[in-house]
């Protein structure tokens, strides 16, 4: 028994109960874990998810804000210029364009959201983890 294994060895001088104690807190501490990457990476993920919508939901109200404000004054303001029909397309416009400018950058920032790619990574390598090693063979 000289060429035997490491895991060989283990295994001829251990009882079957301390072999299975040994698989059942190394599988406890497996799932303990993965259940801890899971949390990490589902917070941060959380924490993301609420910035971006955070942005959307500010982006709808700065909108509106500025619309009703900025609008009334920039329209009197172009009126003298142009009318105050073509005026007020005026500032339509310009307002669509900062409401699709703040739009995108939210949706930029939920797009980031990876939700938990190492967790899931890591949950694949656990079946081929429990075949037997080319050692063992």
């Amino acid at each position: 028994m000289s060429d035997a294994t490491p895991s060989e060895q283990h295994a001829a001088n251990a009882s079957l109960g301390e072999l299975v104690g040994e698989v059942m807190r190394d599988v406890s501490t497996l799932i303990r874990q993965e259940m801890a990457l899971a949390k990490a990476e589902l917070k941060e993920s959380a924490v993301t998810t609420a910035k971006g919508a955070g942005m959307l939901g500010g982006a709808g109200y700065a909108a509106s804000m500025t619309v009703l404000f900025l609008s009334l004054a920039l329209w009197a303001a172009l009126a003298t210029l142009i009318g105050w029909g073509w005026s007020g397309v005026v500032v339509a416009v310009v307002w669509a364009i900062i409401a699709a400018i703040l739009f995108a950058v939210g949706r930029r920032r939920l797009a980031e959201v990876k939700g938990a790619p190492q967790t899931v990574e890591t949950l694949q390598e656990i079946p081929g983890t429990l075949r037997r090693n080319e050692e063992n063979r």
